[in-house]
């Protein structure tokens, strides 16, 4: 969320006072948008940033504000809507391209992310932001050496970028090379002992390893941290129905499936064959 002000300032509730009284309207509602996003009131957030439209059509950054709450919000279309206007006024601005980059790798168009984020280090050939993403759009369209390729940079410019391990590990357990993933995870983990996907990952990568039962208590951990993580329960579910404990596994796969997971049906019909089971 983008902020002209000081970024770092610790507003007490008497500076916010003094500063929305003084302000002009169209600074009150952006920073009231600010505020009400930060709170995850997005709803009322966009609304503020409305009303700041309203006020000045030519205020760049609170289209771009907007478009984040839309993409918080899972509304794609609506987001780059915003970020298009948000570049129209300000072509230079990379961190727009960044976000509107992101918004197309959730929407399945990496080709797309990839242009913006080539746009993006065009602006700023050190954006160490613009290279995590253009890799992950990079191992979305299925081309891991580009992926790791672009970690790897991320993580000369920045060596305990955890996140940037973390991916690099997906790009190749992609390329089959299950040991070096491990090795990333690991190193991911290291750094941040909370990221639940590296732990589900490295768990994954254990299962292709052949050894199901070091892949079982990164899952627990994983949902430890994040009860609501589907595929953590799926993939947990499958080292089950390997183990032969078909109970533990349906008990798995019904949750993943309750948080919204699509499971695939070859693997739902051999389970329903070894355990006897119609649903």
């Amino acid at each position: 969320m983008k902020n002209r002000w000081d970024k770092s300032l610790s507003i007490t509730s008497l500076t916010v006072f003094l500063f929305l009284f003084s302000c002009s309207s169209d600074q009150y509602y952006f920073l009231q948008g600010n505020i009400h996003y930060n709170q995850g009131r997005y709803d009322q957030a966009i609304s503020d940033f409305n009303r700041t439209l309203e006020i000045n059509p030519k205020f760049g950054t609170a289209y771009y504000n907007r478009g984040t709450v839309y993409w918080a919000k899972n509304e794609y279309d609506n987001a780059i809507s915003d970020f298009n206007k948000a570049l129209e006024i300000n072509p230079k601005d990379p961190d727009v391209y960044i976000s509107r980059g992101g918004v197309y790798t959730k929407k399945g168009q990496p080709d797309q992310a990839i242009s913006d984020f080539n746009e993006a280090l065009t602006l700023d050939p050190k954006s160490v932001e613009a290279y995590l993403n253009r890799g992950v759009a990079y191992a979305k369209k299925g081309q891991p050496d580009q992926a790791i390729s672009d970690f790897n940079k991320v993580l000369e410019m920045d060596p305990k970028q955890a996140g940037a391990f973390n991916y690099r590990g997906s790009a190749s357990y992609g390329k089959g090379l299950y040991d070096q993933a491990i090795s990333d995870f690991n190193k991911a983990l290291a750094l941040d002992p909370k990221l639940e996907e590296a732990y589900s990952n490295r768990g994954v990568a254990y299962i292709k390893k052949g050894q199901p039962d070091q892949a079982i208590p990164d899952f627990n951990k994983a949902l430890e941290i994040n009860p609501n993580l589907g595929t953590a329960y799926y993939q947990r579910g499958r080292v089950y129905y390997l183990k032969g404990d078909y109970t533990k596994s349906w008990s798995d796969i019904k949750k993943a499936q309750d948080l919204g997971l699509e499971i695939p049906f070859e693997f739902l019909e051999d389970l329903r064959k070894a355990s006897r089971r119609e649903n």
